[in-house]
């Protein structure tokens, strides 16, 4: 990441984002160093951390009540109920992640009763849908594999049989459902939208007019999952037109030819309270490290995910394989290493599963 400064495209860009994403280097560094410390007290450190986002989320309700009261302003759903500096799809994930370990290790009390509904509402009224079917499949996950449930053997090959079958016969019905969604304009699919509606205007922009159109009006308006097509689109133009395939652009400079890119398209260019498409990133974390540290970098995150899924699974932590597919998912929507909370959480929680796992390797 740091090599990538010395053939980046935009090397201010590049040296500024180094700062940013030091987190990488200085938490590995206390975990090598108090290895002992966090095992003892792992579990500790994820309960402090689910409860804490129970409080803020708590705080969150609350203010979005008082809103509602004093200034007749509905802040209730996605990132005007979180803010979108703290941005409603990464808190998603904190909310997700809390809420599986209440379901997996809290006794099933009242009050561990109340929080898991509460969490579950709140998570529905960040409207994540990717962090919300992943949060329903690890539900599923626990339940028919991990719980003391799921020692029913029948109960579970019945409901897997029953899945498999469905998903057969329905297999057509699915595949026209997803040609359809490509070509039709609306704005509710999934991932989460980048700039809201009655800021930008009514066209909305399909997926395959995102793939296709040559040029755009400033009140062309794309959906999360339009915007995600129009930036794939964009990755493979830069990585077509730029001999970068190995190397990438330098760390953060695709800020620079997206901009460029955005221009050229005429999207939609922002106003005075908000910045426009060019100036966002990939929304996709395998393509922004593709795109700026290259194939190089693209594999070496792939085997960063792996083996934190390896181990997980080795171990048979469930609350490890959350967090595994947690991010696996989110970085299909959410360029989630790139923000300081991100690239926090991240590290943080691979080093904290990760070194235990392996010092109990050791032992072994």
């Amino acid at each position: 990441m740091a090599l990538s400064f010395f053939w980046s495209i935009d090397k201010s860009t590049s040296i500024k984002s180094l700062l940013k994403e030091i987190s990488l280097l200085l938490i590995p560094l206390v975990f090598i160093f108090s290895k002992t410390i966090f095992k003892q007290e792992k579990d500790k450190i994820i309960k402090y951390f689910s409860y804490s986002i129970v409080v803020v989320s708590i705080y969150f309700i609350v203010r979005a009540f008082l809103n509602f009261i004093i200034n007749d302003s509905n802040t209730f759903f996605g990132h005007e109920l979180v803010t979108k500096e703290l941005n409603a799809v990464h808190y998603s994930v904190f909310v997700s992640f809390s809420l599986l370990y209440f379901i997996t290790h809290e006794a099933n009390t009242l009050k561990t009763i109340i929080i898991q509904l509460f969490l579950v509402s709140f998570l529905f009224l960040l409207q994540s849908k990717t962090v919300i079917i992943t949060t329903v499949f690890l539900i599923s996950l626990y339940f028919f594999f991990y719980s003391k449930t799921a020692n029913k053997m029948r109960l579970r090959n019945i409901v897997m049989l029953v899945i498999v079958f469905f998903s057969f016969l329905f297999f057509h019905r699915i595949k026209e459902k997803i040609e359809f969604e490509f070509q039709l304009n609306k704005d509710n699919n999934i991932g989460h939208t980048v700039i809201p509606k009655e800021i930008v205007g009514d066209r909305i922009i399909s997926m395959k007019e995102a793939w296709e159109n040559d040029k755009f009006e400033q009140s062309d308006f794309f959906s999360g999952a339009s915007f995600r097509v129009y930036q794939f689109r964009m990755f493979l133009e830069i990585m077509k037109e730029e001999n970068v395939f190995f190397q990438g652009l330098g760390l953060n400079a695709s800020y620079k030819m997206l901009e460029e890119k955005g221009l050229k398209y005429n999207v939609f260019q922002g106003n005075e309270t908000t910045e426009g498409y060019q100036k966002k990133n990939f929304h996709n974390q395998y393509i922004q490290v593709f795109s700026e540290l290259g194939f190089i970098g693209f594999v070496f995150l792939i085997l960063i995910l792996f083996v934190n899924l390896k181990n997980a699974l080795k171990n048979k932590d469930f609350t490890h394989i959350v967090f595994a597919i947690l991010m696996i998912s989110l970085f299909l929507t959410e360029s989630f290493l790139w923000r300081q909370r991100g690239v926090v959480f991240f590290t943080a929680f691979y080093c904290l599963f990760n070194t235990i796992y392996l010092s109990e390797k050791e032992k072994k």
